[in-house]
């Protein structure tokens, strides 16, 4: 990540700078990675493209630094939802409900958006490695992981796989028809198998009758 110098290190230009990457999160969760050229970036910011470049000279640039503020934003955005469990909920559904909107939130979005163009950009590839390789050891995600079970192992690691990856997999699907009551029938399963496996209550069925 680049050092800012000292003449960049200002108050007004880190005004600027968390408003040209505010605005980049939601050009790409938008329009995707394709879409967030720097000269877009620019307009949507309010700046002019000599500014923008001032601040990041090439698209990499760019990336790098709105990985980095998609990671704290996300990183934030857990742990207010781990602080706002109600009082008597039940920890793994809320975990669940919880993530489950998170992922339609501007960062989440952005971070899927940036995943499908890792796909065939190496660029993107290499720079959101460590931030994928972040998430999946629990560091960036450990406020809800530690919400969604209390235990360790490849059993708990396999619950919150199976919720993770089936959450993440509705959030990326075109349901075509009947989508709100597909979504809560998946979303009562999810949570039904994550108490199976965390042996939490007597859940013996998927399906609920």
């Amino acid at each position: 990540m680049e050092v800012l110098r000292k003449d960049r290190d200002t108050p007004k230009s880190r005004r600027t700078r968390a408003r040209i990457l505010d605005e980049a999160v939601a050009v790409i969760a938008a329009g995707g990675y394709a879409a967030a050229t720097n000269a877009a970036v620019a307009e949507a910011a309010g700046i002019t493209r000599g500014a923008m470049l001032y601040h990041f000279p090439t698209r990499e640039d760019l990336l790098e630094a709105v990985i980095e503020h998609l990671q704290a934003e996300r990183a934030e955005l857990f742990r207010r939802a781990a602080e706002d469990l109600p009082s008597g909920a039940d920890v793994t559904e809320h975990a669940i409900d919880s993530y489950w909107e998170l992922l339609r939130h501007p960062a989440f979005t952005a971070f899927m958006e940036l995943e499908a163009a890792a796909r065939t950009d190496p660029t993107v590839a290499a720079l959101i490695a460590p931030a994928r390789a972040e998430f999946d050891r629990a560091q960036i995600g450990d406020h809800f992981l530690k919400m969604l079970h209390a235990g360790a192992g490849p059993r708990f690691q396999a619950s919150r796989d199976l919720a993770r990856f089936m959450l993440e997999g509705l959030a990326r699907a075109d349901l075509s028809y009947d989508g709100d009551a597909r979504i809560e029938r998946l979303l009562t399963v999810i949570k039904r198998a994550t108490h199976m496996l965390n042996r939490k209550g007597g859940v013996t069925d998927l399906w609920p009758e």
